[in-house]
């Protein structure tokens, strides 16, 4: 029986992680090793210079799937499962997720949930990271359960290369279909915008908001197109970011 690793930014408890986490008990043994918190943002970044815990808590409704929460990142949560709760026996599967808003062009980069998946991919670990356009915590997610123990046994059967993993965006409500993209170019403008000061401290203060700009809104190849036309975007990615045309 596979060991399969779930974990996810946005923290334990959310309606994204309990879902995924009671799907994959179809194709394995399922241990959840999450953030306490919100980690959205972090990427691939890990913890230093402080201790992490890692603690067992109680859940009844996840198809027997054991839950830990740290209070590190969500590549933290993956080499914390690594060495620490599966240092005598491989994780055959890191599905990472499902994101509360989406992962597609520049924003992979930032995500912590493909940054557990970069982890991953870093031990030649099979990962999937699952995110839905959507932050609503109540998102409909009824039309993407079907297809996440489906694709992803279909991603395990096709076999993984070396130091890679998928990215998959689902949009919300209907999925008309599959479709293998790219990831579109794209970037963020205006990203920072001013707030209140502290009236304890007068210095100006600013906070990440921003406009997404998609900077090739006619190309059917990549990730956004695929979500704005509610198609299910599957993205390989790899964390080699050398650039081979420069050389």
């Amino acid at each position: 029986m596979m060991n399969i690793l779930v974990v996810n930014d946005d923290g334990w408890g959310t309606a994204g992680i309990r879902l995924l986490a009671r799907e994959m008990t179809k194709l394995g043994k399922v241990t959840v090793v999450a953030p306490d918190g919100p980690r959205s943002g972090f990427g691939a970044c890990l913890t230093t210079g402080k201790g992490l815990f890692l603690r067992r808590i109680d859940e009844r409704d996840l198809n027997g799937a054991e839950v830990y929460i740290t209070n590190g990142t969500p590549a933290d949560c993956v080499k914390l499962a690594r060495d620490v709760l599966f240092k005598d026996e491989p994780i055959d599967l890191v599905a990472s997720g499902i994101n509360h808003g989406t992962n597609v062009g520049i924003n992979t980069i930032y995500s912590g949930t493909m940054g557990a998946c970069f982890c991953a991919a870093e031990h030649d670990i099979p990962a999937i990271g699952w995110s839905i356009n959507s932050h609503a915590m109540d998102v409909d997610l009824h039309w993407l359960q079907p297809l996440l123990a489906e694709v992803t046994q279909h991603l395990l059967d096709e076999g993984f290369a070396p130091r890679m993993c998928y990215n998959i965006n689902a949009p919300v409500g209907e999925i008309e279909g599959t479709r293998w993209t790219r990831q579109g170019r794209c970037h963020w403008e205006q990203e920072m915008e001013p707030v209140e000061p502290s009236p304890n401290d007068p210095s100006p203060l600013y906070q990440l908001a921003g406009v997404f700009v998609n900077d090739e809104p006619q190309a059917e190849d990549t990730d956004l197109w695929a979500i704005d036309h509610q198609q299910l975007s599957v993205t390989p990615c790899s964390i080699d970011f050398t650039c081979y045309e420069a050389l």
